[in-house]
């Protein structure tokens, strides 16, 4: 049995629904009028960029996917669940919390999942989760992991993660699994990648030439929900709307902010010692650098990720150009921004 067909009113649970990626979920559900229950840590606050009458209509509880008991009792009476909850971080000293969160967390809401008899589980994997060698172009669903320095430990994670839910299948899950690349929208431009905004905004002028997927927020939401509701099983989807090099990513974000285009080719040599200097700044300073040697190798890197399968199994479904993505989420920032300084 699987969710599709559920009349509103069918009940979603969503894990990682403060997160940025999994709030933007608890809007395109409640708009689709399903009825929403979402997990809550204690330290959570719910993010300002989603109107507050969306998160009045959903169901809080209290846990955590660490928390077996938690989970199991939050899984009560739901016809599916969207586990989206992860860590993603480039930052050492988060590691050992990455670790435990991607994977064991994973492990904990598939079991459950299996425990309660959930008819649908959507997990929320990363195109990381890949794998990235030097040597590939164009990568698909049918790209098998490779253990590669390139590989950050955030896409270790994810990639054992996803092994979780693949078990989670063979022992009788009902499953789908969702790859978004570097998502991009409106949201807390201090953390996730909406950081990119931030550093445009205040005038960043370095660019590198690599490439990588792209892909935007409510784009995002959209598909999982569409999977959500589908009969597709046992299957893995990238999610990701264009391919860009970093230079023409900020150089949109500049024109959507009215700024100048960053005009300084940063080099493989001077990426390596501006991670470096991060790390300095960041230890004199105790907060999180800007940029790792993880994040610096993947700016140099030319990464291109097919989106064919996911648009051919869901023909309802299309990609939001870019520019317009981007566009959008800069009048959002600069709105934002004005409103703060009244």
């Amino acid at each position: 049995m699987n969710i599709q067909g559920a009349p509103p009113g069918g009940k979603v649970l969503v894990t990682g629904g403060t997160g940025f990626l999994g709030s933007y979920i608890i809007k395109e559900l409640i708009e689709k009028k399903y009825a929403v229950r979402a997990i809550k840590r204690d330290n959570s606050k719910l993010p300002v960029y989603i109107p507050s009458e969306i998160f009045d209509k959903v169901e809080w509880v209290g846990g955590d996917i660490l928390d077996i008991v938690s989970l199991e009792e939050a899984m009560t009476d739901v016809d599916a669940v969207i586990h989206s909850a992860a860590i993603v971080s480039f930052y050492k000293a988060e590691r050992k919390q990455m670790y435990q969160v991607n994977i064991q967390g994973t492990s904990n809401v598939v079991n459950a999942a299996l425990e309660k008899n959930i008819s649908r589980l959507v997990h929320i994997s990363s195109v990381a989760a890949l794998g990235r060698t030097r040597t590939e172009s164009q990568i698909n669903e049918e790209k098998k992991w490779q253990e590669s320095k390139n590989n950050t430990h955030y896409a270790i994670t994810k990639y054992r993660a996803e092994m979780e839910v693949w078990r989670a299948i063979g022992e009788g899950l009902n499953a789908v699994i969702v790859n978004p690349s570097t998502i991009l929208g409106y949201g807390d431009w201090n953390n996730s990648s909406c950081r990119i905004f931030k550093i445009v905004y205040d005038g960043f002028q370095w660019y590198t030439t690599g490439i990588n997927g792209f892909v935007d927020i409510e784009d995002v939401a959209k598909a999982i929900v569409l999977l959500m509701e589908s009969n597709v099983s046992e299957q893995r989807f990238i999610l990701s709307g264009e391919n860009l090099s970093f230079q023409q990513l900020l150089n949109s974000i500049a024109d959507g902010f009215g700024k100048k285009h960053p005009i300084h080719r940063a080099t493989p040599f001077l990426g390596n010692i501006a991670w470096r200097a991060e790390n300095i700044k960041s230890f004199l300073s105790g907060k999180k650098p800007f940029l790792s040697k993880e994040n610096a190798r993947v700016a140099h890197s030319h990464t291109f990720f097919s989106n064919a399968k996911i648009l051919a199994a869901l023909p309802q479904f299309s990609f939001t150009p870019l520019k317009e993505s981007i566009l959008k989420a800069c009048k959002s920032f600069l709105l934002a921004t004005k409103q703060e300084q009244l």
